[in-house]
């Protein structure tokens, strides 16, 4: 599995417009699953916005954060993105009581 956290710096926004907003946009995102996103949780906080991005593989991540992509974040939210990539190849999964190991 592949991670990447986006983090857009801009206030926190009131749990009622945050939510409205994920639920707008979320359609997007369940289309990416034909592209390999496998989970996306949305954040909103004290140190801004974005999300948590669970990906098939690092090749689908990087297709999807573009520049093109940078430019429409940064026009809609008024702040440029962060994306930082991770390789996770251990889940410690509670709800299912199970822990992961993913091969390469």
């Amino acid at each position: 599995m592949f991670v990447a956290i986006v983090q857009i710096p801009m206030t926190k926004r009131p749990p009622d417009v945050a939510v409205e907003a994920a639920t707008r946009s979320a359609p997007t995102y369940t289309a990416l699953g034909a592209k390999g996103l496998l989970k996306k949780y949305y954040l909103n906080g004290e140190a801004g916005g974005g999300g948590v991005y669970l990906w098939a593989s690092e090749a689908a991540a990087r297709a999807w954060y573009t520049p093109e992509w940078e430019a429409r974040v940064e026009a809609a939210f008024g702040a440029r993105p962060i994306v930082t990539y991770y390789d996770s190849r251990v889940v410690v999964d509670n709800e299912t009581g199970q822990v992961r190991i993913e091969q390469a």
